[in-house]
C-alpha cells in the first residue's frame, strides 16, 4: 500500500540562492524510488507516493540526496495527505472570506508549545493574527506576507531556533491537499 505525500522544501530558489529546478527534483524523487512525482511551483512543493511510512525518515533521504546532488543543504518536511487535509479542515480563520495571500500556513517538524511564542505581544499586531495547530502555526496577514511585521517577529531566531520550519500561502496549502489526496 502506497501513501501520497508532499515534500516542502525551505528556502529553494528565493532571489537565486539553492537553485533546484523542479524537473531535477522530480527526476531526484523517482530516483530515490518514488512515484506519481509531481511538482507545484518553483517554491518547493513536490508531491509523490511511497510504500513507507516514516515521514521524517523521508524527509532526511531527500534532505541527503539533494545535498549530494545540489552541494548545499535544504531543510525538508514531508507529510501525508491526510495530515496536510486536517490542517486545512482545522484552520481558524474565515477562509472563505480571504484570499490566498492573507492566510499561511507556517509547518513545523514537530509540535510546537504555545510558551515558545509568549514572547510575542499578539496585540500589538492587529489586526495581523496567528493560531498554533497540529505541527503548524496559522498566520492571517491582511496586506500580504512580505508587508507582515508579525510574521517577521513571530519567525525571528531566537523563536523558532531547533526547528525546522516552512511556511505556505493558503492557496498552495489548498493545491498540496487537492494534489496528495489517495
Amino acid at each position: 500500500m502506497t501513501t501520497m505525500y508532499a515534500a516542502l522544501l525551505r528556502g529553494i530558489n528565493v532571489s537565486g540562492h539553492n537553485r533546484v529546478p523542479m524537473a531535477e527534483l522530480r527526476t531526484l524523487l523517482t530516483e530515490l524510488g518514488h512515484e506519481n512525482v509531481r511538482t507545484y511551483l518553483q517554491s518547493g512543493n513536490a508531491v509523490f507516493s511511497s510504500s513507507s511510512d516514516d515521514e521524517d525518515a523521508l524527509a532526511a533521504e531527500l534532505q541527503r540526496s539533494i545535498e549530494k546532488r545540489f552541494g548545499f543543504a535544504v531543510p525538508c518536511l514531508v507529510r501525508d495527505g491526510a495530515y496536510l487535509a486536517s490542517v486545512a479542515d482545522a484552520c481558524p480563520f474565515p477562509v472563505g472570506a480571504l484570499q490566498g495571500r492573507q492566510l499561511h500556513v507556517t509547518y513545523f517538524d514537530r509540535p510546537v508549545d504555545a510558551a515558545r511564542f509568549t514572547p510575542v505581544e499578539a496585540g500589538a499586531f492587529l489586526p495581523e493574527e496567528f493560531r498554533l495547530g497540529n505541527r503548524a502555526l496559522y498566520l492571517y496577514a491582511p496586506d500580504g506576507l512580505g508587508r507582515s511585521r508579525l510574521a517577521a517577529a513571530l519567525h525571528r531566531p531566537a523563536l523558532t531556533k531547533g526547528l525546522v520550519a516552512t511556511t505556505r500561502n493558503w492557496n498552495t496549502v489548498g493545491k498540496l491537499v487537492e494534489m496528495t489526496r489517495d
